[in-house]
């Protein structure tokens, strides 16, 4: 969970949930000050994305027709799914003070002089959950990274009805839980296999498997959900173990997520050129643009759906001239195809 005040967080919630729907609107004094809330904002998103869901993405502001009506500028982060589709993850807006203009809104300062306002907006919403989905999900259910999953491991005893073995599955969830881990433990009726199963399919990072053979000889099985490792360790170094298999789970994650991501971007610098790339490798494609919408709508009806996500931080240089209409380009953009 990363923070940046009481009110602009990701929540957890008593039951080990999250709550990660977060829209704001704030006004402030001065154009400075609302910008740099804008920007700010639109920061601690791209950590969340990073840090805590293991998504990669590309991030910019948005095109002057892509931006929320009257804003004067829309920061965006957009990460690629499995199917090769964009998806706008979260947005900051900087507004500037047409909004609160608009409905006649001031604030006085401490002489009793009225002064115009300047507002910013900026969330993301329920969208980040299919994001998390889509990403790292797979054929056998959910893939959850261990810093946002509500249970981190799940404990499966096994041959449970043999003297000792659900005590001391159950003496490892005190353990782990005293240790400050987020566990369960799954000690129904049901076959090994088919708690391995909904372990899975309800993505938990890891599960934990001991029966009369591990106690016997004082270890566990340690299974990560991502690439179902099993990993045997000493019951005495569990708590230690588990906590630098979990971290490494979250990084490869996050890896093996950046790896798709950077294998699906391509440039072009003719329009033959963007929609061969489209058709081989549905992704994002890097291309100059003059900044006319009506090259952008071209660029559309060209490619089956193409538009521009977001023009970069740092923009390369690949071409003096639009990917279009050939006439000088003023910037680098990133195209794709979106939901």
């Amino acid at each position: 969970m990363f923070e940046h005040n009481a009110k602009d967080k990701i929540y957890e919630n008593e039951d080990g949930t999250f709550f990660i729907g977060l829209v704001r609107k704030k006004t402030y004094a001065t154009y400075e000050e609302a910008e740099e809330r804008t920007i700010q904002m639109w920061e601690v998103y791209k950590d969340c994305y990073k840090e805590t869901m293991a998504i990669p993405f590309v991030a910019g502001r948005k095109a002057e027709h892509e931006k929320f009506a009257g804003a004067e500028d829309t920061y965006t982060i957009e990460a690629l799914m499995h199917d090769g589709k964009a998806l706008q993850s979260a947005t900051s807006h900087f507004f500037g003070s047409s909004f609160p203009s608009a409905f006649g809104i001031q604030y006085s300062d401490k002489n009793n002089e009225l002064h115009e306002v300047y507002e910013t907006s900026w969330g993301l919403s329920t969208r980040i959950i299919g994001a998390l989905i889509m990403v790292h999900g797979d054929d056998s259910g959910l893939v959850i990274p261990p810093r946002i999953a509500p249970v981190q491991t799940m404990i499966i005893p096994i041959a449970q009805h043999k003297e000792g073995v659900l005590d001391k599955a159950n003496e490892l969830v005190d353990t782990l839980k005293a240790a400050g881990y987020k566990v369960k433990i799954d000690d129904s009726d049901k076959a090994p296999g088919w708690k391995f199963s909904g372990q899975e399919i309800l993505g938990i990072p890891t599960r934990i498997e001991i029966g009369p053979k591990d106690i016997e000889n004082n270890q566990a099985v340690i299974v990560r959900r991502d690439t179902r490792e099993k990993i045997v360790v000493s019951l005495d170094e569990l708590t230690t173990k588990l906590a630098e298999v979990l971290e490494t789970m979250q990084n490869d994650m996050f890896e093996r997520a950046k790896a798709f991501l950077d294998s699906h971007i391509n440039e072009a610098t003719t329009m033959d050129e963007m929609n061969e790339k489209f058709n081989e490798n549905l992704g994002f494609i890097k291309a100059m643009w003059c900044g006319d919408e009506a090259c952008e709508d071209e660029i559309k009806a060209q490619t089956g759906g193409a538009t521009s996500r977001c023009i970069p931080e740092e923009e390369e240089h690949l071409s003096d001239v639009c990917v279009c209409c050939g006439k000088p380009a003023k910037h680098m953009v990133y195209w794709g195809k979106a939901y």
